[in-house]
């Protein structure tokens, strides 16, 4: 029955998307007040509706009733429960569910916050014909509650690569940024329609488009984590083509969050802003088309159905062709009278979302190559780390040479000299750190010294620019920390965040570059010397999981003959799958990880381990928290401003930064 309830739900939530999205048509003037009303109560509808559908999912796999397609060929009795739930969204159908959900409820959100008004209204309705799409595909192409007769007596169980708590998470938080982009689209494009985009229009947008970065930059970082960890070879980023589909999204959307502070504060890159909007939710669409076209054979792909490659293709070109054709007619309107020199906050800004939206392309057209040169010759081809090592990375460390300095210029016109001057210290930790850097990685390559340089420029440059804000060197340190507090908390977050891409890169660099790897056999009591540490293998034991049989190896470590702790790690076998998978031992320190896998057994050698030792590795992850920590800061800015200064009678006064401490 909670399969029926599900259907009827969805189907339900198809047509009530279809009035949201039709109406404003319909109407014809989009700022009377009973529509703004039925168009806010049917975002609302439909959200209910597709949280009953996807609770009515969640149901039927909690009690794995394999009456249910989706159960059957995801799902499997003997499945740990936590893993039956996070099932819900580990298959294609579910996903896309989970997808439409979220979309809904970005729409709630909006339904409910702020006061009723044209942009709004038109803003939801984008929405709902977004919504319309999204579950029209869901129900023609991929029913989450189509039945199975007769219904079997197990299930075939879930991919064993999912059957982990960083995939049980990832996926969700990808969502959220993935869809939240559409948000800022339907913005964009109720901002073409109206014909204004102003500062009033930017703070309406700009708190959205940095939730969604937030999302994705953590569902990022939760899968290079996942496959860090679970995947047993050792690394964090592989360029995999659906990898790169989360990766383009993140680009764009952070060249989008910076452009909206322009417009915000300046009124200036209008129609920038506008096309990074569109870009940025149409490189969402594209990651959803890779995972589910068939087009690719990933650890990451969902489907390889055809019809629905198409009908995705479909929504894909609907979407981003119709922007841009209503970008082609209406971007004229959007004039700016706003004047800025080249050497200005303004400039930096633009020149840095250049280099991101460049390196973007470079990592489309890696990605794309293989598959148009498959399609019009039938040749396959690879674009391996090679290609976008050397494509994309020397954008990064241009855009990492002007961030420092762009950030701490005045608006409208700034000293670039007197700026730089008073990085002085930034500068010379830089260059300290990057000489240090370059003699111990000597012979070999300086680029990564060249890099860890660039990050402690950025990070150090930030850090220096909040000291002098603040007068730290020269006031009382309760004087500094309360002009800390009295900061636009724009500006704050913007400093976390730089210093953590600082700080990110220097994980990336170590565990990227000066990792070091040995793999040999092993039998019990042999030691395997890497890092620093001696790892020893005490034994191998067979155990039984709840759905698998495992081999753990427990390795004793030590250093210069003192025991330091015990390392396991495991090799898993499934049998309803066929599958196996690897749990990597891992010591994590902050100045390296010691990583231990275990491979199969040779009867003559003992069994095959692969040793890493990954310097400065829990970095990356570090980082990227203080990035999302830096956007959400930055997300709280508009709001909190607002309250100190209301009540007030110019919404464009209230938010205007204080005298001395503009950002």
């Amino acid at each position: 029955m909670a399969a029926e309830i599900g259907q009827l739900a969805l189907i339900l939530a198809f047509l009530t998307a279809l009035f949201q999205g039709a109406a404003p048509l319909l109407g014809g003037q989009f700022s009377t007040s009973p529509l703004q009303a039925s168009i806010r109560v049917a975002t609302l509808v439909q959200g209910g509706l597709i949280l009953i559908a996807f609770l009515c999912l969640t149901y039927v796999h909690a009690i794995s009733d394999f009456s249910v397609v989706n159960v059957v060929e995801n799902s499997h009795s003997a499945k740990p429960f936590a893993y039956k739930l996070s099932g819900v969204w580990g298959n294609h159908e579910g996903s896309m569910l989970l997808w439409a959900l979220i979309l809904a409820l970005y729409g709630a959100a909006l339904a409910v916050s702020d006061r009723a008004s044209t942009l709004k209204t038109l803003t939801l309705s984008v929405q709902g014909m977004i919504a319309s799409a999204f579950i029209a595909f869901i129900l023609f192409t991929s029913n989450p509650f189509a039945r199975s007769f007769p219904a079997p007596a197990d299930g075939m169980d879930l991919n064993p690569l999912l059957q982990d708590p960083g995939l049980a998470i990832h996926p969700p938080f990808l969502y959220l940024g993935y869809v939240g982009f559409s948000l800022t689209f339907a913005y964009a494009v109720a901002g073409l329609i109206t014909g204004k985009v102003d500062a009033a229009w930017a703070r309406a947008v700009r708190p959205w488009a940095l939730a969604a970065w937030v999302f994705l930059t953590i569902g990022i970082a939760l899968g290079s984590w996942w496959a860090y960890y679970e995947l047993g070879w050792g690394g964090f980023w592989a360029w995999d083509p659906v990898e790169n589909a989360s990766f383009m999204p993140w680009l764009a959307g952070t060249a989008l969050i910076h452009s909206l502070r322009v417009v915000e504060k300046r009124e200036a890159l209008k129609v920038w802003t506008v096309l990074l909007a569109i870009l940025a939710f149409s490189l969402s669409l594209v990651g959803t088309f890779l995972v589910r076209s068939g087009v690719l054979t990933s650890v990451h792909a969902f489907a390889v159905d055809p019809t629905r490659g198409v009908f995705i293709l479909a929504i894909l070109a609907a979407v981003t062709g119709g922007s841009l054709l209503l970008f082609a007619l209406r971007a004229p309107l959007l004039q700016s009278h706003a004047t800025f020199q080249p050497v200005s906050r303004e400039g930096a800004i633009l020149l840095n979302n250049v280099f991101l939206v460049t390196a973007c392309a470079t990592v489309f057209i890696g990605t794309f190559y293989p598959l148009f040169i498959d399609v019009l010759t039938g040749t396959r081809i690879s674009v391996g780390a090679p290609y976008f090592n050397a494509s994309f990375l020397p954008f990064m460390a241009l855009m990492l040479v002007f961030l420092a300095p762009g950030a701490a210029l005045a608006w409208k016109k700034g000293r670039l000299k007197a700026t730089i001057g008073r990085l002085w210290p930034a500068l010379a930790a830089a260059g300290a750190i990057g000489v240090i850097a370059a003699w111990l990685s000597w012979p070999g390559p300086i680029a990564a010294a060249l890099g860890a340089g660039l990050a402690i420029w950025a990070g150090g440059g930030a850090i220096v620019d909040l000291l002098i804000r603040i007068k730290a060197f020269s006031s009382p340190p309760g004087a500094a920390f309360i002009r800390a507090a009295n900061l636009p908390r724009a500006y704050l977050g913007m400093t976390i965040a730089h210093l953590g891409l600082a700080v990110v890169i220097i994980g990336v660099m170590g565990a990227g570059v000066w990792r070091t790897e040995i793999v040999r056999f092993m039998a019990e009591g042999d030691v395997i010397s890497i890092g620093g540490f001696d790892a020893r293998l005490e034994r191998v034991i067979v155990e039984a999981g709840p759905n698998y049989t495992a081999e753990r190896a427990v390795f004793s470590v030590e250093r210069e003959g003192a025991a330091l702790r015990d390392l396991t790690t495991e090799r898993r076998f499934y049998p309803v799958r066929g599958m196996q998978t690897t749990e990597a031992g891992i010591w994590t320190m902050a100045r390296g990880d010691l990583y231990l896998t275990l491979g199969e057994k040779s009867e003559a050698a003992g069994w095959a381990v692969r040793a890493f030792f990954n310097p400065f590795a829990v970095w990356m992850w570090i980082g990227a928290g203080l990035m999302a920590l830096g956007g959400g800061v930055a997300a709280t800015d508009a709001p909190r401003r607002l309250m100190r200064r209301a009540p007030t009678i110019d919404p464009g006064a209230a938010i205007a930064a204080p005298q001395g401490a503009s950002t």
